[in-house]
């Protein structure tokens, strides 16, 4: 399975509040528009998370990410962001995650922003102590992204 057409693309619209005073996208404001990009991602296999923690007495937190900024947005500028799974384990998963500047014009390639890899971790919400994900979530983020053949 080609994980790139495999991953959830949501739109972001640059605002006023996104940007520092050189007129570009503050960088820690791509952090945001990722965890945007999973929310919406996990809302999309039906895995919303506060229904989550309320059902299971879990959730999902960061435990770690790297980031590679390539372009600054700014703006007004319409940005995809994309969220795709590259390991899906029993406590964690690492999404690959990517901030894209849309075309101005039909059938030109967006341009990459920023990219990077982010690991979040399932805890218990109460006491923030890792556990393993729930067998039902796990079902459906294995089902909605299986692992990729081995090549031979």
């Amino acid at each position: 399975m080609n994980r790139e057409a495999a991953a959830f693309q949501w739109p972001v619209r640059v605002y006023w509040e996104d940007t520092d005073a050189g007129g570009i996208v503050f960088y820690a404001n791509y952090l945001k528009f990722f965890e945007r990009a999973r929310t919406e991602w996990l809302r999309q296999l039906g895995l919303g998370q506060q229904a989550l923690r309320e059902q299971t007495g879990g959730m999902f937190v960061v435990s770690d990410c790297h980031l590679r900024y390539r372009q600054s947005a700014r703006l007004d500028d319409l940005l995809l962001v994309t969220a795709a799974p590259v390991e899906i384990g029993k406590a964690s998963l690492t999404i690959a995650q990517r901030a894209l500047l849309q075309p101005p014009q039909a059938g030109e390639e967006p341009t990459l922003l920023c990219d990077g890899s982010i690991r979040i971790g399932w805890v218990d919400a109460a006491t923030l102590r890792p556990q393993r994900i729930p067998a039902a979530v796990l079902q459906v983020l294995q089902a909605a992204h299986p692992a990729p053949s081995p090549t031979t």
